[in-house]
């Protein structure tokens, strides 16, 4: 470790014990990076050093920053930040907005003053907001003025956060519009002084902080983005994962900055939304879910999307039908990938010219992954197994145990079964805990479960996930109801709306179904195991679901 840049100690005292860590493998990847690193100085300053700031940085619905327009924004940001605000470097700040210029401006600010952004989904809840408010101790927030009223509930329940500034409304604008605010100079940080805290549901339904250096960033855009993305300078980056997620903040933000290419932000960029974009901006990169293609598959005849060249699928497995109908249709093959919060991106995918149809791909150069048995040892090729992978990044969790158990050995444990062939290609086979992964979105069943059992007709219930067609997995949800409730659509439709107004609305139950009892231990645990087996049992077409 280098000598800290942070003034306030909070993430460097929560980093796990050094016996716990996993083995970060710079020199094995090929990477170097100054003892003395901020980011955004590599991100974004450099560009305009190097003469490049006129360049576009971001595009969104009216608004073409160049780089050196992106520039001057962190810069004022950052002296809010530090001058009004009095922000000191290791201090945490809570950053709520849908993916927009301002929330890039927000976020670099944030870096480069030395701070330690934590991103979050527009659509959480208050509930779900004041677990990472009280987690990471946050006092102080940039809020997206349209999105202030669960942070403000959050509150109550988390008194930690002492100041919320918004944007958009002419607060934090104002404040930016001070003579004198034009530059900045980039905080002295180590390139492992902690930059970013990506918080992540877990099997318990309980979030994890993963805590992510200043040289992470810029590692996963000098693996993944170098040496299997291979995109270049004139290339302009689109897509639906929100910056939020560590997938979003590499594939629409990182990897373009690092080569001077540009993002283009898109508040709403579901499948109707996606498509006109991608024709409207000339986009010629794309990162989003195979749920996402699969939808804009019978809509791609309606939009000019070809300015397309590169088209990164990832969030959830990649189907082989999906994979070959968009090929089909766009001549693109997706490039299929597994990352994780944990790891910061993508660590297993291969280049376009390496692609095998359902195959996730091949390590990303500067990682190695194995398939582990139960006991830690390499099993044969072909035999599934639990997948372990190591490389530049690796998991670091905000003080909790579950450390132990994401790292073994040196290795991350992914929580993924998987099988490599004999060509060293790896085959997804599935999730190796409670997770369900819906749409691209990761979402603990125990959570849905906590979350309908407020309900007072809710006796009971158990949530898994199902096959579905078109997204992949839903949330299914095995209810008793007490007694007195009848079991019909109108309690289905007030459960689905309980749900989302409790916790965000992706996660709830599409799936209903009532049952007399639920399958238990001898102990009264309840056995999701059989929960499962009895969903593949019972795999009802899409129309007798009482979803709504």
């Amino acid at each position: 470790m280098f000598r800290s840049g942070h003034v306030d100690s909070f993430c460097r005292d929560s980093l796990p014990p050094a016996d716990q860590w996993p083995d970060l493998r710079l020199a094995e990847a090929g990477l170097a990076y100054a003892e003395r690193l901020n980011v955004v100085t590599e991100l974004v300053d450099s560009h305009i050093a190097a003469g490049r700031g006129d360049r576009i940085a971001i595009l969104a619905e009216g608004i073409r920053w160049t780089y050196a327009d992106l520039a001057g924004r962190i810069n004022r940001i950052a002296n809010v930040l530090v001058r009004d605000l009095g922000l000191v470097p290791g201090q945490r700040v809570l950053l709520r907005a849908p993916n927009s210029p301002m929330l890039v401006a927000a976020y670099f600010a944030v870096l480069k003053a030395g701070g330690v952004a934590v991103a979050t989904m527009p659509m959480l809840r208050a509930r779900e907001l004041a677990y990472p408010l009280m987690k990471a101790r946050i006092a102080l927030a940039l809020c997206d003025h349209r999105l202030m009223e669960d942070l403000e509930a959050a509150c109550e329940l988390a008194p930690v956060l002492e100041r919320i500034v918004t944007f958009g409304g002419g607060e934090l604008e104002g404040l930016m519009d001070q003579p004198g605010y034009e530059t900045f100079t980039a905080a002295d940080t180590a390139q492992d002084d902690v930059c970013l805290i990506g918080f992540t549901s877990g099997t318990t339904g309980e979030p994890k902080g993963t805590l992510h250096f200043h040289r992470d960033l810029l590692a996963i855009c000098d693996c993944y983005g170098a040496r299997i993305l291979a995109a270049d300078p004139e290339d302009r980056f689109i897509g639906s994962p929100p910056l939020a997620f560590t997938f979003g903040l590499g594939g629409l933000v990182l990897f373009p900055f690092r080569i001077g290419a540009a993002a283009i932000l898109l508040e709403k960029a579901g499948p109707p939304d996606l498509l006109p974009a991608i024709a409207a901006h000339r986009a010629t990169v794309c990162f989003t879910a195979p749920t996402a293609y699969r939808a804009m598959l019978d809509r791609l005849g309606e939009h000019d999307v070809s300015s397309l060249r590169i088209c990164v699928s990832a969030g959830e497995a990649l189907p082989k039908a999906t994979f070959e109908a968009w090929k089909a249709q766009t001549g693109i093959p997706l490039m299929d990938g597994i990352g994780a919060t944990e790891m910061l991106h993508i660590f297993i995918a291969a280049p376009r010219a390496a692609i095998r149809p359902g195959a996730t791909g091949l390590p990303v150069p500067g990682y190695e992954a194995r398939i582990l048995d139960e006991a830690g040892n390499p099993v044969p090729d072909g035999t599934p197994g639990r997948l372990a992978v190591r490389g530049p990044t690796g998991c670091r969790y905000l003080a909790d145990p579950r450390q132990a158990k994401y790292v073994a050995g040196g290795w991350n444990i992914t929580g993924d079964t998987y099988l490599r062939d004999a060509e060293g290609y790896f085959w997804y086979q599935a999730r190796s805990d409670d997770m369900i992964i819906s749409a691209g979105y990761n979402i603990a069943g125990p959570e849905v479960e906590a979350s309908l059992l407020t309900h007072p007709a809710v006796a009971e219930c158990g949530v898994v996930g199902v096959p579905d067609s078109e997204r992949g997995m839903i949330v299914r949800a095995y209810i008793v109801l007490r007694e007195g409730n009848a079991s019909d659509a109108a309690m289905t439709k007030r459960l689905q709306d309980h749900v989302k107004a409790d916790i965000a609305p992706y996660k709830y139950p599409r799936d209903i179904v009532y049952v007399a009892g639920l399958p238990k231990t001898q102990t009264g645990k309840l056995q999701r195991f059989e929960l499962r087996r009895m969903a593949l049992a019972d795999a009802r077409p899409a129309e007798a679901r009482q979803a709504s």
